[in-house]
């Protein structure tokens, strides 16, 4: 009796007693591939004709968990709008198992980000079961343009196979900020002015606007046009530089204080705009002083802060101050120096002999060859008179004056003594 299966089979017959046959592999069995085999088994004798028999046996391959998750995408990259609403779902990712039961049963995780800055707990989340994505909070463009981080899948096996994928999260921009204006700056205490010669040509370059935008793409594109101005057409704005220059030449009637007001756009949907206030001087020449525009001026003649008033008042008070004293001291020392050259002189007054002077010739008036310097004695308590000096050189052996007579009482009225 011969036993026998097909040649196509891993598997072999065996005999190791008469008539008893053992269906063995002959190289490993892999489930993955085939999970199931049909062996025919026939059996036939030696006789003639031969006779046989067959017999069908299904070979069925268990499962071992020898196959990790495997990923449909080695990396991912998702892209989500800024300013987006909280747990929006921005993707997925999915991983297979070829393996069965629970050694295919798959888990997704997230994996400790590579920057070890980005606070991943707090922006997005993964579904276990199936690993959708969803984004916890709102993202900010500006803050953050794009992240990394790294998801896990592992099986239910024994012991657990896993594998892991990149996944990129790109943050998409979203026009929500307005242009902001770099020059000329407009939280400025005194607004800037430009000054314009007169003499300019027609295209003479009066400033340039200077203005960013935070967003990125058309939406920082931005746009330049002249929204006011006090004399219209003297002055054009270039829509894609932001140049101010003269429309035209410059005339005497042409007021000297120009307002311009310039309106910078950007190209997003909706677009936002900011707008910037010029001032602007025509002057005859740069050596003109600088003229305040009208604002500048009426915030100078604005009143002064309260510190600033009494610095001022004490300042003014310690000049007057200053100046009296010194007016006093001027005064005194004059008036001491006037009641000293009084003392040190005696006048002899013209015309008509006073009264309380004693007139020696009888006529009313002294004659001017007898005037003689007469000084009231101070400090003596007594009404005493003392003849100083004659005027006059007297002659020797003469007696005082033809015209005067001396009586017994003269020398001693007039305090002559008798030496």
């Amino acid at each position: 009796m011969v036993c026998y299966i097909q040649d196509d089979l891993p598997f072999s017959l065996k005999s190791s007693i008469e008539n008893f046959y053992t269906l063995v592999t002959e190289r490993p069995l892999d489930r993955e591939t085939r999970a199931e085999y049909n062996v025919t088994i026939t059996v036939t004798d030696l006789g003639k004709p031969r006779l046989k028999t067959e017999h069908n046996i299904t070979v069925l391959v268990s499962d071992v968990n020898d196959n990790a998750p495997a990923f449909t995408q080695t990396s991912y990259t998702l892209s989500v709008r800024e300013n987006n609403s909280p747990a929006l779902h921005i993707g997925s990712v999915r991983a297979t198992d070829r393996d069965a039961g629970a050694n295919a049963q798959v888990t997704y995780s997230l994996l400790p980000p590579l920057d070890a800055h980005v606070p991943l707990a707090s922006l997005v989340s993964i579904n276990p079961d199936n690993g959708h994505l969803f984004a916890l909070r709102s993202l900010d463009y500006e803050a953050l343009r794009a992240f990394e981080f790294r998801v896990g899948a592992a099986d239910r096996g024994s012991p657990a196979l896993s594998s892991q994928a990149l996944v990129r999260v790109l943050v998409a921009d979203d026009n929500d900020n307005a242009p902001f204006v770099l020059y000329p700056l407009q939280n400025a205490s005194a607004p800037c002015t430009e000054l314009v010669p007169r003499a300019a040509e027609a295209g003479y370059l009066v400033t340039k606007v200077v203005a960013v935008d935070g967003d990125s793409g058309q939406n920082a594109w931005l746009s330049y046009q002249l929204l006011k101005a006090t004399e219209p057409g003297l002055f054009g704005v270039w829509a894609h530089n932001g140049e101010v220059r003269t429309a035209r030449l410059l005339s005497e009637r042409d007021a000297a204080k120009h307002r311009l007001v310039v309106l910078v756009k950007d190209n997003g949907e909706p677009p936002l705009s900011a707008s910037v206030t010029l001032h602007v001087l025509l002057v005859d020449g740069f050596s003109q002083p600088y003229l305040p525009a009208p604002e500048a001026a009426a915030a100078d003649a604005a009143p002064a802060a309260p510190l600033t008033v009494y610095l001022v008042v004490a300042l003014a008070s310690v000049s007057s101050l200053f100046v009296f004293s010194v007016l006093v001291f001027v005064a005194v020392r004059l008036c001491r120096r006037g009641g000293a050259a009084s003392v040190g002189r005696c006048s002899v007054p013209e015309g008509h002999f006073p009264g309380h002077l004693v007139d020696v010739s009888g006529t009313g008036t002294l004659s001017q060859s007898y005037q003689y310097e007469v000084c009231l004695k101070g400090g003596s308590g007594t009404s005493e008179f003392k003849f100083l000096k004659p005027t006059v050189t007297n002659f020797q052996g003469h007696s005082p004056g033809p015209d005067i007579e001396e009586t017994p009482n003269f020398r001693k009225d007039f305090g002559f003594s008798n030496q």
